[in-house]
């Protein structure tokens, strides 16, 4: 049963009413930071900059790893060395107080190592010294060392040295007691040889003091006393 009053109608859209705009209205501010990043070129250079450093990093802790695992598994060992003899050719005293010398000495150079070889170089060096002044030099010949390997060496050696009267009697003094201090340097480049493949160059430097009886050409010198240290440069 309808009331006597009419009803009021209206008519609404599909958007009238609701207490929200329509979603086609808003206008969201779009954010352009990222394409400004891409395109700033500082941004460029630290990401490729910070890709080096990861390479370089990459890079040192294999070679650390390589190291460590080749140290560990073939385990080397600096070749060690000694004077096995020494004979005196020539040492004459002349007139200029200057002081001519020969000596010939026998180097043994050991080898422990059962993996690795060692290849001599050509720029040795031997030096024999009497109160820190040269009597003569020379060189060990260049060669392959095998490895678990011995090798006796005759270097020759010659020098010709302005001496000093001071000089001449100290050496004259230690003929008589028939102690006569000698130093004898070593330095031996060689490169380290796994296989046949080369990997690292060093330097052995090597001082040995000796005491030896005499000093006399064409009499048999004998070693009293022989005391050795060593030092690696890689």
């Amino acid at each position: 049963m309808e009331s006597g009053h009419p009803r009021n109608y209206s008519k609404f859209s599909d958007n009238q009413g609701s207490l929200w705009p329509p979603l086609h209205s808003v206008n969201i501010p779009q954010n352009d930071s990222t394409d400004d990043e891409k395109s700033d070129p500082r941004n460029f250079c630290y990401r490729h900059l910070c890709l080096l450093y990861c390479f370089i990093f990459l890079l040192v802790f294999l070679l650390v790893l390589l190291t460590f695992y080749l140290h560990t598994m073939y385990k080397p060992q600096i070749p060690t060395y000694g004077i096995d003899d020494l004979s005196v050719k020539t040492l004459n005293v002349m007139k200029d107080l200057s002081l001519s010398a020969e000596f010939d000495i026998v180097v043994r150079a050991t080898n422990p190592n059962e993996h690795i070889g060692l290849a001599y170089g050509k720029d040795s060096s031997v030096i024999v010294m009497y109160s820190d002044s040269e009597l003569c030099s020379g060189k060990l010949p260049a060669f392959r060392q095998p490895v678990v390997n011995a090798t006796l060496m005759n270097v020759v050696l010659k020098g010709h040295t302005k001496y000093g009267s001071g000089l001449q009697e100290a050496l004259a003094e230690n003929r008589r007691n028939k102690s006569i201090p000698l130093l004898v340097r070593l330095e031996v480049p060689l490169s380290v040889v796994l296989g046949s493949l080369p990997l690292r160059k060093i330097v052995v430097f090597v001082r040995c003091s000796l005491e030896v009886d005499n000093l006399q050409p064409g009499k048999k010198t004998k070693i009293l006393y022989s005391d050795y240290s060593y030092d690696v440069r890689i």
